[in-house]
């Protein structure tokens, strides 16, 4: 198994235990990493709005065909705004030693530690569709996530809606 943090930063040499920005408990402090198989979901700038999704284990063939088009398992709408600012854009993907991660959400992908972590290795992703592409993801760009998020939770899919407090509502303005 590989593990990822995902940065635009390309200047991290350690990473020490922090408490997530956006929340509203009293956290333990942590070093976050994402599976291999769910890095597609962080394959853009930090801040694009997005949804992604893919068949899991529970998935019905029913939701199967009617949200995949292609042989692909995995699935990223994106707001077509951000298009321009993906193929721009250069990704670090820092690789850690699982063996001081534990697991925090499976069909997510999200591992934990609560200790400093050094990567083993750095990787740039100068191309992100070429990366996406050649992960087996079906990519898809649309002017407003938010249909696509509202339907997403009532499927058997699995999924993950990402910075959507940074999506644009069908009026222009931003959700909250």
């Amino acid at each position: 198994m590989r593990i990822f943090h995902v940065s635009e930063d390309e200047n991290i040499s350690v990473f020490e235990p922090r408490v997530p920005k956006r929340t509203d408990i009293e956290a333990t402090p942590i070093v976050w990493a994402v599976s291999e198989e769910r890095l597609t979901n962080y394959l853009t700038p930090r801040e694009c709005p997005r949804v992604g999704f893919h068949i899991g284990a529970h998935t019905t063939d029913a939701d199967a065909e009617a949200y995949f088009s292609s042989l692909a398992r995995h699935a990223l709408v994106v707001e077509s705004g951000w298009f321009e600012v993906m193929r721009k854009t250069t990704l670090w993907l820092y690789e850690f030693d699982p063996s001081g991660f534990y697991l925090q959400d499976e069909p997510a992908g999200y591992y934990v530690s609560e200790s400093t972590q050094l990567p083993i290795a750095k990787l740039r992703v100068d191309d992100l569709f070429d990366e996406l592409f050649r992960r087996g993801c079906e990519l898809r760009f649309v002017d407003d996530l938010h249909p696509i998020a509202d339907k997403i939770k009532y499927t058997s899919l699995d999924w993950s809606l990402i910075r959507m407090r940074n999506a644009l509502r069908s009026d222009g303005g931003f959700s909250l």
